[in-house]
């Protein structure tokens, strides 16, 4: 993110409007008449040329600074605007020549140092912004209502505001700037400012705070997880909040929290591959996991005794996972929630779908087939793409490692043999190179 020029900011605001100093301190601000007719006579027409969206009910003139010979300028005039009962209003410096600049009353009336607001908008209308904020919160999709709020500062394009939660979770808002509640707002968890090194800071909350609404999270997601250590992952693709735990058991997951602050789903670090899990030396807990695939797998009749494997997206209740076998021959194992499961050699794992890419694809099963169909003469070497039939069926052409041309199998499911195969020398769709008809 830029720079915020923050302090330049706070001291421009403070330089103009310097004269209205005193009013904004007093407790029951009033507006005089000659400041709210000055202010109507002139704000409404700044703001539509500036193409500010705000349809002004209220205005006043707040202050005037005089030309200064030294600095080359002309002087300005601050005018206050509101927006309406639901809106948030503008404090406006107009120059005596060029464009306007025009920031929030947000920014104002919730200093970035949260103190006293030292030149606050003082207009009926602009002094209970809670409804602005409910529904710039609500754009920007922080999951609460928020109970504090802190106006960091703008750039040319950002209004930058902090809000936090009841819970102690925060979060930074970025909007348009000037400020728009029609446009679109994004938010960011304070966790990830937290982390970074960044010149927005959260101040609203505690660190330690943020981080025990991340343990409450972990509670819902694993209760018999002791967290021993977490951290936020950040914002993930599809949308949903990352946070990793890691437990007093050496197990560790990272779970995945929806825009509404509810879990949306929950991932074992054992079962993710690379280095999404930082916190956990997944070694034991990965071998741990291995040691129950291979169970699974016998359970399944299969004699593979799982040294690696991969997690495929679940069909349903039922748990797709890539094996490599001791040997280095590669499988796929399908094993539901209860019940029996099944381990495919990596020829009849086309047939349901999936390609092995860790270990070695042995396609010795695909061979078997062939011989309980009495076509002896051939080793398959290698497979073509799966095809679906117009009755349901598929086929698989596979090539010979003699050379000599390959058949054409057809499966009704892949858990099953081949129920029949043939010759790509009397089928006209065999594509692989030693199994195309010669002339």
């Amino acid at each position: 993110m830029r720079p915020m020029r923050l302090g330049l900011l706070a001291a421009l605001i403070v330089a103009v409007m310097a004269p209205v100093t005193a009013m904004a301190a007093a407790k029951a601000p009033t507006v005089d008449a000659d400041s709210r007719k000055a202010g109507m006579a002139a704000a409404p027409a700044i703001v539509q040329a500036a193409g500010v969206s705000c349809q002004v009910s209220d205005a006043r003139l707040a202050g005037k600074s005089p030309p200064d010979k030294k600095t080359g300028s002309l002087g300005a005039t601050v005018y206050e605007v509101a927006c309406g009962s639901t809106g948030i209003g503008f404090l406006i410096q107009a120059p005596a020549t060029g464009a306007p600049t025009i920031f929030s009353c947000l920014v104002a009336n919730y200093p970035a140092d949260m103190g006293t607001p030292p030149n606050p908008c003082i207009l009926p209308d602009n002094q209970n912004l809670k409804g602005g904020i409910a529904a710039l919160a609500t754009k920007a999709k922080v999951p609460c209502a928020p109970d504090k709020v802190r106006g960091i500062g703008q750039t040319a394009t950002n209004t930058v505001i902090e809000m936090s939660c009841p819970s102690g979770s925060g979060y930074i808002v970025l909007a348009a700037a000037p400020l728009d509640l029609t446009k679109d707002a994004t938010s960011m968890n304070c966790l990830a400012y937290d982390a970074a090194n960044s010149n927005v800071k959260c101040m609203l909350s505690q660190p330690a705070q943020r981080v025990a609404v991340a343990d409450k999270i972990a509670s819902q997601a694993q209760p018999n997880c002791t967290v021993k250590d977490r951290r936020f992952v950040g914002l993930l693709t599809d949308g949903t909040e990352g946070y990793e735990f890691a437990c007093n058991d050496g197990k560790g997951y990272i779970v995945k929290v929806n825009s509404q602050g509810a879990v949306a789903e929950t991932l074992d670090c054992a079962k993710l591959s690379g280095s999404s899990c930082t916190l956990t030396d997944t070694r034991a807990a990965t071998a741990e996991q291995a040691g129950l695939y291979t169970k699974l797998a016998k359970n399944a009749g299969s004699n593979c005794t799982v040294s690696r494997y991969a997690i495929f997206p679940a069909q349903g209740d039922k748990e797709v996972v890539e094996l490599v076998c001791s040997d280095g021959n590669g499988a796929i194992g399908m094993f539901p929630a209860t019940g029996k499961g099944a381990v495919l050699d990596c020829g009849h794992a086309l047939i349901a779908g999936y390609r092995c890419t860790l270990g070695k694809a042995d396609l010795e099963g695909l061979t078997a087939d062939l011989k309980k169909l009495d076509k002896k003469d051939c080793t398959v070497s290698s497979t073509g793409s799966p095809l679906k039939a117009p009755d349901g069926s598929i086929r698989l052409e596979v090539a010979c490692a003699d050379g000599l041309p390959g058949y054409m199998m057809t499966f009704a499911d892949p858990t099953a043999p081949a129920k029949e195969a043939t010759g790509c020398a009397f089928v006209g769709t065999c594509v692989l190179p030693t199994n195309k008809k010669k002339g």
